[in-house]
């Protein structure tokens, strides 16, 4: 049987070994796009479970699969994160009320889960992380059928995970192409792994960081004293009289004659904060001085010199007092996101949460309307709790919910059962623009249900160009792209890759505007200055004979040099 405690270490143990794997994951990612990887989505995600569940002294299986389930809901980040919260909410679900499992109640708690994660995704896929969990659970259930020992049956249900994932390129062409094995399915076949080390062999799997954390604990204690040191040397030392932090070692001349205390009287000639200590062979130096050099030359009549450091500490006091106005500021970022995310009362009619990045685009969400802005998009996935914590903190009766990313709107429709107190409607924007298109349909004497109407419908009105950069080698359709290429995605689909994000993006434009267009947006990210974004309009507009009009916004978002929205 498997009591509480041995599920919630097999699941600490599962997300230590995806941890450990997470980049060997990422690495598997077929597509050229920046994105958030499936192996960090996963692994974001279960650790949240690990550490709900590690001060959790319950021996019910019940309660410990509850708080894990219920901890990796709220963490869920990314498709592949959801599928997997849904996954284990569901073996929460089935193991519901039992102390303990045999292998048979395992397998049929298991089961419930993959239902669940079957029934949340529309188009479900087979070769990805959905078939290799519904294959382990077929396998897990002719075990079960033979022997009731939970262990068995969980090592007959990793065992065709594993298979299954051998078999996931002969179901995806586009992973056969590659030459890959599903990500998703991967992390999930990581996650059994880790469970099983623990079931099986009794072995706890810590993550790699734990293990370079053991490793290296003295020295990073040691480390963080001489830091504390001198960062309190530099504040209280804002008035430095010298620029140099010399030290250095002489290895004493064979026929030695000069007293140390000479050298000491004359560093106190050219600086201050003298130390000169001597052993049998060598002389050790600290001074501060406005000429290192002088200091080396007089060493010099005393022996050779050994070894030579020289810091410049006016240049050490302005690096830490710009990391303390950063660190400052980030933690008053923090602490408003505190008073921004409170609960308040549903009080008006409507409200708006969308997920962006980029203060110029930020600016324009909550221009147009929107009460919270969640920080996230293409490469940093916003978990279903970040989404919950921002409806939760709009005082209106119905929440509008704008993803703005495919791979974030699972994560946002977890947070409509979350919620009691209001209504919230997620309206599937996968891009950017159509984010914005969506806010701009809202028709505010309307009802909750004709605006969600109206909000969707909007979203065909309207094509997104994306002008990025390639994140890895890879194939795109029948095109080979290089790691560090400039590529143009008109509506998810590669056109063009080029040198310059300025020539992509009027490529990009030529092809998507046509003479239906009745509007056109460019919004220029991270890397592009205002100069290259006028260039671009200019361009654009020259080459459809000043008939488009191209309105410019400062988005300031980082992964894509330039947004296209094409009306």
């Amino acid at each position: 049987m498997i009591n509480g405690a041995g599920f919630r270490n097999a699941l600490i143990s599962g997300a230590n070994n995806i941890t450990s794997h997470k980049s060997e994951i990422n690495a598997l990612n077929i597509f050229p796009v920046p994105d958030g990887d499936t192996g960090t989505n996963m692994s974001m995600t279960i650790e949240a479970a690990a550490r709900a569940l590690e001060n959790v002294e319950s021996k019910s299986i019940a309660e410990n699969a509850s708080v894990a389930a219920s901890a990796m809901l709220k963490g869920a980040r990314g498709n592949s994160g959801v599928i997997l919260s849904l996954l284990f909410r569901g073996i929460a679900n089935g193991l519901k009320d039992k102390e303990e499992a045999d292998g048979k109640a395992l397998v049929s708690a298991f089961h419930v889960g993959v239902e669940m994660a079957y029934k949340a995704v529309m188009n479900p896929t087979e070769g990805t992380i959905l078939t290799v969990a519904r294959m382990a659970f077929d396998a897990g259930r002719t075990a079960a059928e033979v022997e009731n020992d939970p262990v068995i049956v969980f090592n007959a249900l990793c065992s065709a995970a594993h298979d299954a994932l051998e078999k996931t390129p002969e179901m995806l062409p586009v992973l056969k192409k590659a030459g890959v094995v599903d990500a998703g399915g991967k992390g999930l076949c990581m996650i059994f792994d880790g469970m099983l080390s623990l079931l099986k062999d009794g072995e706890m799997i810590r993550a790699q960081e734990q293990e370079e954390e053991a490793n290296t604990g003295i020295q990073a204690q040691i480390a963080a004293s001489d830091e504390f040191f001198k960062n309190a040397a530099a504040e209280f030392d804002a008035d430095i009289r010298f620029t140099y932090c010399t030290e250095f070692i002489i290895g004493k001349a064979e026929e030695f004659s000069k007293s140390p205390l000479e050298l000491q009287s004359f560093l106190e000639t050219i600086g201050d904060c003298v130390v000169v200590a001597e052993d049998e062979d060598i002389i050790k130096v600290h001074v501060h001085t406005e000429h290192p050099g002088k200091a080396m030359e007089e060493a010099l009549s005393f022996g050779q010199l050994l070894t030579v450091k020289v810091e410049n500490m006016k240049e050490q006091h302005k690096k830490a007092a710009e990391q303390y106005e950063k660190e400052k500021a980030a933690a008053e970022a923090v602490k408003q996101k505190q008073e921004e995310m409170k609960p308040a009362s549903p009080e008006q009619e409507a409200g708006f949460v969308a997920v962006a990045s980029g203060e110029g685009l930020i600016s324009v969400f909550k221009d147009l309307g929107c009460n919270h802005v969640v920080s996230g998009g293409q490469s940093m996935n916003p978990s279903t709790e970040d989404i919950l914590e921002a409806v939760l903190a709009t005082p209106a009766k119905t929440v509008f919910v704008l993803p703005n990313n495919k791979n974030i709107i699972l994560a946002a429709e977890q947070v409509v059962p979350l919620v009691t107190d209001r209504e919230v409607i997620i309206i599937p924007t996968k891009t950017i623009p159509q984010g914005l298109v969506a806010m701009l349909s809202y028709a505010q004497d309307s009802t909750p249900d004709l605006n969600r109407e109206y909000m969707t419908a909007a979203l065909n009105n309207v094509s997104t160009g994306q002008v990025t950069y390639a994140a890895r080698n890879s194939e795109f359709g029948h095109t080979k792209i290089k790691e560090g290429e400039i590529i143009a995605l008109n509506n998810g689909k590669l056109t063009n890759k080029e040198k310059d994000p300025v020539k992509a993006v009027v490529k990009l434009a030529k092809e998507m505007i046509s003479k239906d267009t009745s509007y056109v947006s460019l919004i220029y990210g991270n890397g592009i200055t205002q100069t290259q974004a006028n260039a671009a309009v200019e361009a654009i507009e020259a080459k459809n004979g000043g008939n488009i009009e191209v309105s410019l916004i400062d988005g300031g978002q980082p992964i894509y040099y330039f947004i296209l929205s094409v009306e």
